[in-house]
């Protein structure tokens, strides 16, 4: 059983990017928009990237593993749509591609509380 409902996994599907929040060494926050996918297999969302071990976000959350993550969008007139997932990240130095390639450094979000809004046709 997934922690994500039935309507947030659907959401999900539709969506490529979000928003990373995590915290510097100073106890700054850092946003950044990036793309991310959901891993059916460990009910997870995996964020890679280019030199991905290198960036600030990595870094952060080897340092501070509690994050957040945002995937919104705004439906016209005015229906913002969004989920977002608040937990641990795992930061995994090397990984591989489901056909045994490296695929380089990963942050698997571990999902502690999951909310959602306007995702229901009939939200106003």
């Amino acid at each position: 059983m997934s922690v994500f409902s039935a309507a947030e996994l659907a959401y999900l599907g539709e969506r490529r990017l979000g928003r990373l929040a995590t915290v510097d060494a100073e106890g700054l926050p850092h946003v950044v928009p990036l793309g991310w996918s959901y891993n059916p297999a460990t009910d997870t969302i995996d964020v890679t990237g280019r030199d991905f071990a290198r960036t600030a976000k990595f870094r952060n959350a080897v340092a501070n593993p509690l994050v957040a993550l945002v995937v919104d969008d705004v439906l016209p007139p005015w229906r913002p749509r969004a989920v977002m997932v608040r937990g641990w990240a795992e930061a995994l130095v090397e990984t591989a591609e489901v056909d045994g390639r490296p695929a380089g450094a990963m942050l698997r979000i571990h999902p502690l509380k999951v909310v959602s809004w306007g995702l229901d046709a009939g939200a106003a």
